[in-house]
């Protein structure tokens, strides 16, 4: 899938090696575990802060019209990160890198825990949220140290991680916070990101980028390859309207299930979130279909679980088909549960195949192009969020589902409008299976 050299990119960047160098270690399964554990953590920094807006704003003293920059400034760290830390991970090496990043970022989770000021707060909730951008290091980090024919087994590992990081930070959050408080929350989280960064200085192999050119010329780069390259285009795009669906699903369920006849409180709105991220345990069998060669049938069966998720969603929260919530809570419930772990499931399946394919088709820009991955699948989720919010508004959890649908089905059309494409690695991954 790997498009044509790009005469755009080769002024910003010289010639590169023919081959890259293999690193200096494999990722053995207890070191993919603990790359799993480590961006589940680390994922954690970005989307907590959500249900602990009020205790924070309220102990700090923010006015009302800053309380919202508690769950934004983390998010718009993470973007600004993505753009500027990121791609140094092209140019600089990687371990080193990877270490002084995840360093940071626990020192300002730290600052976040400890200050006594709203400003210092706010400006520690940026920088944690900018230097959390660590994991999209990680990741490429983890695909060149697997072989070929098991990056997308690799990549779908480490994604259980940060799935289940997204999916459990905030019943998390809740439960640390109303236990401990919000500040134990954030001091928990600068320890463990202080012991992560220790052990992955201690455990990654050197790996040292082949670009040899200047950090603005490299920064320059990334509307080179957005613009040029087809696979990220496609990739990127699936994955937004993916996350789209997501974030509508996950940004309204709490309200929905505080309602009749539900009628939960906080902790039963936990046990749902938990229950709902099984629909991670996928992950890994995502890479294992596209290093097969069936990334194709898996994208397509992946988008048409998405659609049905959110059809179950529907009947089972807003009466879709005749159904009564009313009339039968638990089963309600049940097919609530059931159709947020499927949806999780077809979004994670679309999520580990495009980030296999893209770390396949230009190793030497493998962080550039996780960034503008990442970046654009993110807007997405944020577009996703604010229909959500507009869509409860106006027709409750029947818009909502509508709003998640359409993205469900625009991700089914334009994956089958991208039409049968080689599958980059399958070449590779057959003849290790033959």
């Amino acid at each position: 899938m790997s498009q044509p050299a790009d005469t755009c990119t080769r002024q910003h960047l010289p010639p590169l090696p023919a081959a890259p160098a293999a690193p200096a270690a494999v990722l053995t399964g207890p070191l993919t575990l603990f790359f799993a554990a480590t961006v589940g953590v680390i994922v954690v920094n970005l989307t907590a802060a959500q249900p602990l807006t009020g205790p924070i704003s309220h102990d700090l003293k923010l006015p009302a019209e800053l309380a919202g920059l508690v769950a934004m400034l983390p998010q718009l760290g993470y973007a600004a990160g993505l753009l500027l830390l990121v791609p140094l991970s092209d140019l600089v090496e990687n371990r080193r890198l990877i270490f002084r990043t995840l360093a940071c970022c626990a020192v300002f989770l730290g600052l976040a825990a400890a200050g006594r000021s709203g400003g210092l707060f706010l400006v520690s909730a940026f920088l944690a949220g900018a230097t959390s951008s660590v994991i999209q290091m990680l990741v490429p980090m983890a695909a060149s140290m697997a072989p070929e024919e098991r990056r997308g087994r690799a990549v779908g590992n480490v994604m259980s991680g940060l799935m289940l990081g997204i999916l459990l930070s905030r019943p998390l959050a809740g439960l640390v916070a109303g236990s401990f408080g919000w500040r134990a929350f954030y001091g928990i989280e600068a320890c463990a990101d202080a012991v992560f960064a220790v052990v992955l200085y201690l455990q990654l192999p050197t790996r040292k980028p082949f670009a040899q050119t200047r950090y603005t010329a490299l920064l320059g780069s990334l509307w080179t390859l957005l613009r040029t390259e087809r696979v990220l285009q496609q990739r990127a795009t699936l994955a937004a309207l993916a996350l789209g669906a997501f974030s509508a699903f996950w940004t309204a369920i709490a309200l929905r299930l505080a309602q009749p006849p539900f009628s939960l409180g906080m902790h039963g709105i936990a046990a749902f979130a938990l229950a709902g991220a099984s629909g991670a345990i996928v992950t890994p069998l995502a890479g294992y279909l596209g290093d097969r060669g069936a990334g194709r049938v898996t994208q397509v069966c992946a988008h048409l679980l998405v659609i049905a998720a959110v059809l179950v969603l529907g009947v089972a929260g807003a009466g879709w088909g005749g159904f009564s919530p009313a009339a039968h809570p638990m089963l309600a419930l049940a097919l609530l549960v059931a159709g947020a772990a499927a949806l999780d499931a077809g979004v994670i399946f679309d999520q580990t195949l495009g980030r296999r394919a893209i770390n396949l088709i230009k190793p030497e820009a493998r962080g550039r192009l996780n960034a503008l991955f990442v970046g654009i699948f993110f807007i997405g989720g944020a577009i996703g969020a604010v229909l959500s919010g507009a869509a409860w508004a106006a027709a409750g959890w029947s818009g909502v589902c509508m709003v998640a649908l359409g993205f469900a089905i625009g991700m089914l059309v334009l994956g089958l409008l991208m039409g049968r494409q080689p599958d980059t690695g399958s070449a590779v991954a057959a003849q290790s299976i033959r």
